[in-house]
């Protein structure tokens, strides 16, 4: 007998500024997966939207092999070896939305469901993590709002919390790509101590001020000294964007996730923020576009029609 479900997964925006591989927060922009849980070894795969014209339509596909690990975690592929998916795409591709981690929780959520919720939303977290390699972008993408991640002994833990400001988040798309790989490659493999401490002040302020509702303790917790200064090289001109969202009015502004994306956070000057980022990307030769959302609250869920 045929199922089938539709989910709803927000993309993600990684770090925050200052929290490396830690912070998260989950983004009003989505993907739609319409999955259909076969009897028969058949695979059809539907894109549209975001990769629709390159993304594969093959058992290569990412969702697809999130949908086969996790029923093969719940011994259940025999029973559904073929699929029927339809995917419509809003996350950009390759620019720090968490495009990947959207695949994967899409694709999990839906199965899950299929199977009548044989896994737990922390179980689901463990599963994403082993296929993404890292919680801080599935972790919000499953769960909404901001979160706080780590590893232990390889096993997931996230915490998921609401922030108590009314948050806009600006973001400025870039027209050109930037693979995770190339952002990490980029990296050192150690830092200076005062640089941890830099970086361990601010995370821990931007959680307070947060959980508080604070404005006015947010005016430097977006700073970062762990991965910023040494992936801007790879983005033109992202401190000048950055420098333009917070004199145009945001509380502050960071690389969104492994980039190119750069996103602002602002209570009012919309406009005026997103214009700034925008102009002076062009400034650089670089031509964008600009997204404003909101917090996601909710997470992965079922689509209502």
């Amino acid at each position: 007998m045929e199922k089938t479900v539709k989910v709803r997964v927000p993309g993600t925006s990684a770090n925050c500024g200052p929290g490396f591989d830690t912070l998260g927060v989950a983004c009003t922009i989505y993907n739609d997966l319409e999955l259909t849980l076969l009897p028969e070894e058949k695979l059809e795969i539907e894109i549209s939207g975001e990769g629709a014209d390159h993304l594969p339509t093959d058992a290569r596909n990412m969702v697809w092999r999130a949908v086969q690990t996790l029923l093969q975690k719940a011994h259940r592929e025999k029973e559904f070896p073929g699929g029927r998916m339809k995917m419509l795409n809003r996350v950009p591709l390759s620019r720090g939305l968490g495009s990947s981690a959207a695949a994967i929780v899409a694709g999990l959520k839906a199965a899950n469901i299929l199977i009548d919720n044989y896994f737990s939303r922390r179980e689901l977290l463990q599963i994403a993590t082993e296929i993404e390699g890292h919680p801080d972008n599935v972790a919000p993408a499953i769960f909404g709002g901001f979160t706080v991640s780590l590893l232990h002994h390889g096993r997931a833990e996230s915490y998921s919390f609401q922030p108590r400001l009314p948050l806009k988040l600006i973001v400025a798309v870039p027209s050109f790509s930037l693979s995770t790989k190339e952002a990490r490659n980029a990296l050192p493999e150690t830092v200076p101590l005062r640089d941890a401490v830099f970086n361990v002040s601010r995370a821990s302020l931007l959680v307070a001020a947060l959980s508080r509702g604070n404005a006015r303790f947010l005016r430097h917790a977006f700073e970062d000294a762990l991965h910023q200064p040494y992936r801007a090289k790879l983005i033109p001109g992202m401190y000048e964007v950055i420098d333009a969202a917070r004199e145009a009015g945001a509380i502050g502004a960071a690389m969104s996730g492994a980039g190119p994306c750069l996103i602002a956070y602002t209570q009012d000057h919309i406009a005026d923020v997103s214009n700034a980022m925008t102009g002076t990307f062009r400034k650089h030769g670089i031509e964008s576009r600009s997204l404003v959302l909101d917090i996601d609250r909710r997470g992965a869920h079922i689509a209502k029609e």
